[in-house]
């Protein structure tokens, strides 16, 4: 028996955002999720480059290959992604969710990175596939804090793992199992789970049949509760080939949505056109061409041009002060407005706040990064950069108080209290025989005079 994959895609912006930063990606043999996140600038860029990426594997493989390609594959968006944020600093910071799940045959291959999330619907029960990278999970799973408090912690969205956020290594969680026929697979971002319950979930993938109508309910449900983040849907029903008909008959044509839809309608824009292909008609020849009128005097262009100059001046002062950047200040974080440059004697930028976060506290990397001033279009981004700084710190002074307690409990040697010889629970000090010699006032062994009873006189 062999199975295939009848597909659909949706996603909104959300009732808050205003630009969207998740993609997602349907096709015959691959479905994937990435949620962006690292500003106006990065989010969109560093989920839609992973998107497009791991979309080049949607065809057949043989199944020990499907693990291998999408580890290689997520492994060289996430390298790219760090070059990109090291020649932009706009771009600094950014970073991006994945869940990739490629089909061969009978066998499903899963990685997956951050806080988006893999469902499976069996029968009528729901099945969360994945666990959250996020500083909440962590304290949830060393018993720090309950689930329930997990909820609604305020750091619940500080992701620990993520691609293209530090330079390193890639860790990803991997897994493969059978496609069994008849699960519906849901891939989704925090825009849908963290407003709408598994509950709700669950009986909306039990009574929606229709894909599409189902990914539609799922995003409504999370605009209804105030949608504060972008939401995206990926889902699948798994399929037996041999009963496969005009109603219930796999997808083919892949599916495209958030941020990466953009760069794949790019691709499509730029295919070459010949000129000879295409015929102008307001195209005329250059002496028939309607000559331009010329100016009546010289005044009037140099009025002209005193106005553009002065509009360009006042233009250009006025996007820089539109502007921030992210940069040390005596020692501490500082959110600077304007650009970090000078005209002549003018410093076209100025110290907005000094937070309280020190340099010096930071990671080595983070550190790095504010040898050069970290650029944003609005104090949003930059003020969501200093928030990512110091949730960063507190991961790490989490992580390592766990590991000075962890080097603590392996240090500790505690002594016992000897037993007797003969078992019993007498006090050494309750026996006269077990009493030491009395010592000389002057610290060393008892004399024989010090031992030899005083004479009575």
């Amino acid at each position: 028996m062999s199975v295939q994959l009848r597909f659909a895609a949706r996603s909104d912006v959300g009732a808050v955002r205003k630009n969207n930063q998740d993609a997602g990606y349907a096709g015959p043999h691959l479905l994937v999720l990435a949620d962006g996140m690292g500003g106006a600038a990065g989010g969109d860029t560093a989920s839609s480059v992973t998107v497009s990426k791991l979309s080049e594997l949607d065809d057949i493989h043989r199944a020990d290959d499907l693990l291998p390609m999408l580890r290689e594959t997520v492994t060289e968006a996430h390298d790219e992604l760090v070059a990109m944020a090291a020649d932009d600093p706009a771009l600094k910071g950014m970073g991006t969710t994945c869940i990739a799940l490629m089909r061969s045959g009978n066998k499903l291959a899963m990685v997956h990175i951050g806080d988006s999330r893999a469902y499976l619907l069996r029968g009528d029960s729901l099945i969360q596939v994945t666990k959250d990278h996020t500083l909440v999970q962590y304290l949830v799973d060393h018993g720090q804090i309950t689930p329930e408090e997990a909820e609604n912690h305020p750091k619940k969205n500080v992701i620990m793992r993520a691609l293209g956020d530090t330079e390193g290594e890639v860790e990803l969680d991997e897994s493969v199992r059978e496609a069994v026929v008849g699960d519906r697979w849901l891939l989704c971002s925090d825009g849908l789970f963290g407003v709408v319950s598994n509950e709700t979930i669950a009986h909306t993938l039990l009574h929606y049949a229709n894909l599409e109508k189902c990914a539609s309910r799922l995003i409504e449900l999370a605009l209804a509760g105030g949608a504060p983040d972008n939401v995206t849907v990926v889902l699948a029903d798994i399929l037996d080939d041999r009963e496969i008909s005009g109603a219930n008959a796999p997808s083919q044509i892949p599916v495209v949505v958030g941020s990466a839809s953009a760069e794949f309608e790019s691709r499509k824009s730029k295919r070459p056109v010949r000129t000879g292909d295409v015929a102008d008609p307001n195209c005329v020849e250059d002496d028939e061409a309607p000559k331009k009128k010329k100016w009546p005097a010289r005044l009037a262009v140099l009025i002209g041009v005193f106005v553009l100059l002065a509009g360009g001046i006042f233009g250009a002062w006025f996007w820089t002060q539109s502007q921030y950047y992210v940069y040390s200040a005596d020692g501490n974080v500082g959110i600077y407005r304007g650009v970090p440059q000078a005209l002549g004697p003018i410093e076209l930028s100025h110290l907005d706040e000094r937070t309280d976060l020190q340099i010096e506290d930071l990671t080595q990397t983070a550190q790095r990064r504010l040898e050069e001033p970290v650029t944003h279009s609005s104090r949003e981004d930059a003020e969501n950069y200093v928030s990512d700084l110091e949730d960063e710190f507190l991961r790490d002074q989490i992580v390592e108080n766990e590991e000075q307690k962890e080097a603590d409990d392996a240090t500790e040697d505690p002594t016992e209290t000897p037993s007797p010889v003969d078992g019993s629970n007498e006090d050494p000090a309750d026996d006269p025989s077990q009493t030491p010699p009395p010592r000389s006032d002057s610290g060393g062994q008892p004399t024989e005079s010090d031992t030899q009873p005083e004479e009575t006189p």
